[in-house]
């Protein structure tokens, strides 16, 4: 008799774990992040976080998703790969989270994956344009930003044929990312039977351009791909113009960001970024992106950045999942959910995305931005390849 109430004990424990899920009550689902509040992105960490908050007010202020208002807790990195372990450590370990969201940092979501993943805790549209992301296949593995690779695979060749131009080179950081660039500009030239003209780089961290730029100068070249972020970008543009060398000039979406010409000032006109989702500015044409702009200002007493929008719609995109699975929430249901899941464009213009039991990344397809009278104006549509 007492072995079959034990037996009965285990299998009713058994049936309680099934229906629920680490950081999921009756009232609350717990989300974490991981951002950069006191590192090199620090003004990035503090916009996504703004941007998530401002999404889930929104949804606790009209009930939560079926009845769980959500409550989010964030842990800051300082951009270090260690830092973000022990922060996975705190948020999988202490806080119980369901799931992460939007953490930022390629190294860093590297670090902090494999803490989560004993957990069964999913790794939901972070911050970072990495393969790595959504490869090697993992079933906790949700991507959403288009890679640096295939945005400057697509990119260049629609860029080249239209501006004719006839010398393609490229100017990187020496490290995973300015490689992702320009393994992106060989593999998009190569297909126009073109390859790199020159090419030079730039240890991360550097603040002096004049040989490098001396170099493209010397070999004419009249496109130049960067695989810069904010500070090496403007340091690059800026020294080729004071020269006289005025060649188009290519990035990647690491370089998609107000700050460009907020501190480059005039001589970042006519730069090219790929990009997706759509810098918010309050004097936006499209009235959707005007009053969200506004709504953002009033709340938070500051203008927003595309990385506030990309804080937004990071859990936009993760409500989206919960209202489809419906009150039984568990990690296993969330997978099954997000593997039928189609997402439409959002208010900021991305690309509709989908996924699949096979399928992690839920779209390749990036447009062109460039800065025209010193504003981000979008002058292309997607282009898929």
């Amino acid at each position: 008799m007492k072995h079959c109430l034990v037996a009965l004990a285990l299998l009713a424990a058994l049936g309680a774990s099934a229906q629920t899920a680490q950081g999921v009550s009756k009232t609350e689902i717990v989300v974490g992040s991981i951002q950069d509040f006191s590192g090199p992105l620090a003004g990035y960490g503090k916009q996504v976080r703004f941007g998530m908050q401002l999404r889930v007010d929104e949804l606790n202020e009209q009930g939560g998703v079926h009845g769980r208002r959500i409550t989010l807790k964030f842990e800051d990195s300082g951009y270090d790969p260690k830092r973000a372990v022990l922060a996975a450590q705190k948020l999988v370990n202490q806080d119980k989270i369901f799931i992460m969201a939007g953490h930022i940092g390629t190294a860093q979501n590297l670090a902090a994956m494999p803490v989560q993943f004993e957990k069964n805790v999913i790794n939901f549209w972070p911050l970072t344009a990495a393969r790595e992301m959504y490869e090697p296949f993992h079933k906790l593995k949700y991507s959403f930003a288009v890679p640096y690779y295939e945005q400057i695979r697509v990119m260049l060749p629609r860029l080249v044929k239209e501006k004719g131009a006839r010398k393609v080179c490229a100017h990187y950081q020496d490290d995973d990312f300015g490689l992702e660039v320009l393994k992106g500009a060989e593999a998009g030239l190569k297909g126009i039977q073109m390859e790199l003209a020159e090419k030079t780089s730039f240890k991360r961290g550097a603040t002096e351009f004049s040989s490098q730029v001396a170099r493209l100068k010397a070999a004419n070249c009249d496109l130049v791909v960067l695989g810069t972020i904010i500070r090496e970008t403007i340091g690059s543009i800026g020294e080729a113009r004071k020269t006289g060398f005025n060649p188009i000039f290519l990035g990647s979406s690491a370089a998609y960001t107000d700050l460009i010409h907020k501190l480059g000032g005039k001589s970042m006109d006519g730069f090219y970024a790929a990009m997706a989702t759509q810098h918010p500015y309050l004097d936006e044409a499209s009235q959707p992106i005007r009053f969200w702009a506004t709504k953002y200002k009033t709340k938070f007493n500051e203008d927003p950045t595309v990385f506030s929008a990309y804080g937004y719609s990071i859990i936009d995109g993760f409500i989206r999942v919960t209202q489809k699975v419906g009150p039984n929430l568990t990690t296993d249901a969330f997978i099954k959910a997000m593997d039928g899941m189609s997402f439409p464009p959002d208010i900021f213009g991305s690309a509709e995305a989908s996924y699949s039991a096979s399928k992690r990344l839920g779209s390749n397809a990036s447009r062109l931005s460039q800065i025209q009278d010193g504003r981000w104006k979008v002058v292309s549509d997607y282009i898929v390849q």
